[in-house]
């Protein structure tokens, strides 16, 4: 069941995303997170944030597993992944560090996908937080991927490093050319995924992920045949549906 929320302002976007995540670690101390970098879900971390400070919200015995990483940048490097996440959430709330999760974009990187698969698979995701790229890409899995790919190295098409290109200064050129990144099976084994789109130029791979044919030329469309997605966009990510 695909589930669609439209809300006029991103503060709302991120107010209703809060509140689905809220409910699962409600539910469940104890969840399993999958999380996303990029603009779409830095309004839920701050809720997440603002929660734990307010209401005292714990999170030490949740579990998080990331989307993915670029491969060739140290963890600390400002445009990393693993920086992204520190800077945006875990240093502000009570997540131990054990159990937090973030692919390894140095050394054997193949042996790094396979261990990254691994945990996975022994560690369901309750709740997946998804971004969506400008050409219907979930996590790195960019259009020709196979719905069948795990965890994986992928290389990124000049549209995915030119739109994260202002992560480094707007300078395509210091834009990684490779990532490592879960697979479009290893997201559809999470229990719940939840899909934030914000922003006109992300209008065409809403409407490809809800309407268009199911085609890994938008990888998003296959989240059609997951059991349990809820998508919440802003008003000019839905403009076209």
């Amino acid at each position: 069941m695909l589930k669609v929320i439209k809300k006029d302002t991103y503060e709302d976007l991120s107010m209703a995303a809060f509140e689905v995540l809220k409910a699962v670690i409600t539910a469940n101390p104890h969840a399993t997170l999958g999380l996303a970098t990029g603009d779409s879900p830095l309004g839920l971390y701050k809720e997440m944030i603002r929660d734990f400070r307010d209401n005292g919200t714990s999170y030490k015995n949740v579990r998080t597993f990331n989307l993915d990483e670029y491969v060739g940048l140290e963890k600390d490097h400002p445009a990393s992944y693993w920086t992204f996440m520190h800077k945006n959430l875990f240093k502000y709330i009570d997540i131990s560090s054990e159990n937090v999760h973030i692919p390894a974009g140095l050394g054997d990187i193949e042996e790094n996908c396979r261990v990254y698969e691994a945990a996975l698979k022994k560690n369901i995701i309750d709740l997946q937080v998804l971004g969506i790229g400008s050409d219907g890409h979930i996590g790195f899995n960019e259009p020709g991927v196979s719905f069948d790919s795990e965890t994986h190295i992928t290389k990124l098409l000049e549209q995915t490093r030119k739109d994260n290109a202002r992560f480094f200064d707007g300078d395509i050129t210091r834009v990684p050319t490779h990532a490592i990144t879960m697979g479009i099976a290893s997201i559809m084994r999470t229990k719940k995924i939840l899909l934030l789109a914000t922003g006109k130029n992300k209008a065409d791979a809403v409407y490809g992920m809800l309407k268009g044919e199911k085609t890994t030329s938008c990888p998003a469309s296959i989240l059609r045949d997951h059991p349990n997605v809820i998508v919440i966009l802003d008003k000019e990510a839905s403009t076209r549906i």
